[in-house]
């Protein structure tokens, strides 16, 4: 068992050093102007390294090589992926798309071309239903 004493200094300003360690009315300016005002968040976890065993430590530093090679991996497989994808898609789906956009294109050229003959055609043609004289002018002949 370990028995805690408290040992009395001895100081040249007695009497102010025992009353300033018995009063709980310190003032903490004194600790703070202590405090480095230019410590970051960075420097105060690095301070906290001694505070993890070297194996814990060794342990975490392997988990997140690990992790960080298994990201870079998976990183790289997508990359490869995305790439294949792309130009998959630049070399055969491309000119595929254009040569449909073409042949669509020449189809509708050819109907219309189609559409217009059979209306001139139409037009020159001479009526299959001769001029009824029974039937007044002006109405047209039954099936049309």
């Amino acid at each position: 068992m370990v028995k805690v004493e408290i040992v009395a200094e001895s100081s040249p300003y007695g009497s102010e050093a025992a009353s300033s360690r018995n009063s709980s009315t310190s003032s903490l300016s004194s600790v703070d102007s202590q405090l480095d005002v230019d410590e970051s968040i960075v420097d105060r976890l690095a301070a906290l390294v001694d505070i993890v065993p070297p194996t814990t430590r060794h342990a975490i530093s392997q988990r997140v090589s690990q992790t960080a090679s298994w990201i870079k991996w998976g990183g790289k497989r997508a990359g490869s992926f995305v790439w294949i994808v792309t130009t998959s898609a630049l070399l055969v789906a491309l000119p595929l798309a254009l040569f449909l956009e073409d042949e669509a294109k020449i189809v509708a050229q050819e109907r219309e071309f189609l559409e217009q003959q059979q209306g001139q055609q139409q037009m020159l043609a001479p009526s299959m239903y001769p001029p009824n004289q029974n039937q007044p002018k002006g109405l047209v002949p039954p099936g049309f």
